[in-house]
C-alpha cells in the first residue's frame, strides 16, 4: 500500500485567523471580538501550505485560532500537522476540538482514528472510524481506514466484507481496488 496515511490522513479542511494583541489561541474572546472571517481566510491559506511548508501553515493556523478559537477547520488542520510530526497527544487534542465543533463532519473523526491507531489504541481507533461512518455512512476514507485496521489488528468485524466490496468498486485507486479484492477472496 502506498500508505493509508497518504490517502486518508491529510483530510484537511479549509479555514484561518488573525491576532488580537495580548490574546492567545486558547483564550476565549467575546462573540463580537471573534473574527470568524479572518479565521476562515487564514485556515484556507494554511491548508494550501500544509504539505510544502508545515511551519508556516502551523503559524497561520495558530493565528486563525487566535482570531476565533471555535473555528473547527483550523483545529482539524493543526491536528493534521501535529500528526505528521508524530505529536500524537497534541494531534488527538486538536481532532477532539474539531470533532466537537464540526459535529456533522467525518474528517476529524477519521483523523482522530488514525492518531489513535498510531498510538496503538486499536479499539478506540475502530470506534472513531465507526463514529465517522455514523456521521457519513458511505465515507470512503473511513471505510478504508476501518477495513485496514480491522485486517491489521485481526479484529473480527461483521462489516468487513461490505467495506472491502465498497473499496473494490468505489475507490478510484487501482492498488486499493486490487488490495480489497485480494482480501475479499480470503474471507470465509
Amino acid at each position: 500500500m502506498k500508505g493509508l496515511l497518504g490517502c486518508l490522513f491529510l483530510v484537511s479542511l479549509v479555514s484561518c485567523a488573525s491576532s488580537t494583541e495580548g490574546s492567545g489561541p486558547y483564550e476565549v474572546l467575546e462573540e463580537r471580538a471573534r473574527d470568524s472571517r479572518l479565521a476562515e481566510d487564514l485556515t484556507r491559506e494554511a491548508a494550501a501550505l500544509i504539505e510544502e511548508d508545515a511551519a508556516r501553515a502551523e503559524s497561520l493556523l495558530r493565528e486563525a485560532l487566535t482570531a476565533d478559537i471555535f473555528h473547527g477547520p483550523a483545529h482539524n488542520n493543526l491536528g493534521v500537522i501535529f500528526l505528521s510530526q508524530g505529536k500524537l497527544y497534541e494531534a488527538a487534542h486538536e481532532f477532539e476540538w474539531a470533532r466537537k465543533l464540526l459535529p456533522g463532519h467525518p474528517d476529524p473523526r477519521v483523523n482522530l482514528a488514525l492518531t489513535l491507531e498510531s498510538a496503538g489504541r486499536v479499539d478506540e481507533a475502530l470506534a472513531a472510524f465507526d463514529s465517522a461512518l455514523e456521521v457519513y455512512p458511505d465515507y470512503l476514507p473511513a471505510i478504508m481506514g476501518a477495513a485496514v485496521l480491522s485486517l491489521r489488528s485481526g479484529r473480527e468485524c461483521d462489516r468487513l466484507s461490505e467495506w472491502l466490496a465498497q473499496i473494490a468498486t468505489r475507490c478510484q485507486d487501482l492498488e486499493w481496488q486490487a488490495w480489497a479484492r485480494l482480501h475479499l477472496a480470503d474471507l470465509p
